[in-house]
C-alpha cells in the first residue's frame, strides 16, 4: 500500500490517486478546453505559446516532443517549422484530451505522431529529441522531478526543454489575481463547461506549483544546464528553459 501523499489542489491525497483525479478533471473539461483557455486568459495563452515556439528555435528536420500537448497548439506550430524531414510527437496522459487534439489536427489537414503516455515514464529512447516542451502540464504531474528527468533523458546533447507554466504573480497583482481565480474562474467554468469544481482545482493547482526560483532549482537538480526563466504577464506565467550538455 502506498502511504505517500501529494497535493491535488489544496487537498492532500495518496500519490497513487492523483493521476486518476487529474484524469477526471481533464475528461470533464476536454471538450471546452480551448474555449475556456481563451476566456480564462483573455486570449493571452496564445501569445505565451507563440513566445514558447519562438524560444524553442525549432528548424527544419528537427525532432520535437510536445508533452501534455492536449489540443495541440504547440504541436501544430512545430509541424509548420520542422517540415517533411522533421518529426513532431503530440503526447498526453489523458485520452480525452489527446482525442480532441487529434481531431483538431485532422481538421487542419495535419497529423503528428501521437502517443498516450505518462511523462514520468516516456516511451522514447535516450538522446532522441532536439526539443521537448510541456505547456500547462507540469503542475498536474505527481513527481515533477521524475518527469523533468525523463525530459532531459530523451533530448540530445545540446537539446532543450521548455516548461511553460503558471507561476507566482507579482505581489502587487496578487490580491486581484486571487479574487479572479477563486471567485470568477469557477463561475466561468460553471457557465461554459458546466463544471465549477474542475476550474476550482485548476486555480488551486497553480498556487501549489513551485515558484520560479524553486522550479529553476528543481531543473538544476535534475541535471539541466543553463537553466533560466522568463516571466510573462507579471509572473502569471513563466517559461523555464534548460539544456543538456552530455
Amino acid at each position: 500500500m502506498n502511504d505517500k501523499v501529494t497535493d491535488f489542489g489544496f487537498e492532500t491525497v495518496p500519490e497513487d490517486q492523483k493521476a486518476k483525479k487529474v484524469a477526471e478533471v481533464f475528461d470533464s473539461v476536454a471538450a471546452k478546453y480551448d474555449v475556456m483557455n481563451d476566456l480564462m486568459s483573455g486570449g493571452m495563452h496564445r501569445l505565451w505559446k507563440i513566445a514558447t515556439v519562438r524560444e524553442a528555435g525549432v528548424r527544419s528536420g528537427m525532432k520535437v516532443l510536445d508533452i501534455a500537448g492536449g489540443t495541440g497548439d504547440l504541436s501544430k506550430a512545430f509541424l509548420d517549422k520542422v517540415g517533411p524531414r522533421g518529426e513532431v510527437w503530440l503526447t498526453d496522459i489523458n485520452e480525452s484530451m489527446l482525442r480532441v487534439g487529434r481531431d483538431r489536427m485532422i481538421d487542419h489537414g495535419l497529423l503528428p505522431k501521437m502517443a498516450l503516455c505518462d511523462a514520468e515514464k516516456l516511451p522514447f529512447p535516450d538522446d532522441y529529441f532536439d526539443v521537448v516542451t510541456v505547456a500547462f502540464g507540469l503542475r498536474n504531474m505527481t513527481h515533477k522531478d521524475m518527469a523533468l528527468s525523463e525530459m532531459r533523458r530523451v533530448i540530445k546533447p545540446g537539446g532543450k526543454v521548455l516548461v511553460l507554466e503558471f507561476s507566482k504573480v507579482n505581489a502587487l497583482l496578487a490580491p486581484a489575481y486571487d479574487l479572479y481565480s477563486f471567485n470568477v474562474l469557477p463561475k466561468i467554468g460553471q457557465l461554459v463547461a458546466n463544471d465549477a469544481k474542475s476550474y476550482q482545482y485548476l486555480a488551486e493547482s497553480i498556487r501549489m506549483h513551485p515558484d520560479q526560483e524553486t522550479l529553476k532549482q528543481i531543473m538544476l537538480d535534475c541535471g539541466f544546464d543553463q537553466v533560466k526563466y522568463t516571466n510573462f504577464t507579471a509572473g502569471v506565467v513563466a517559461l523555464h528553459q534548460g539544456t543538456k550538455y552530455e
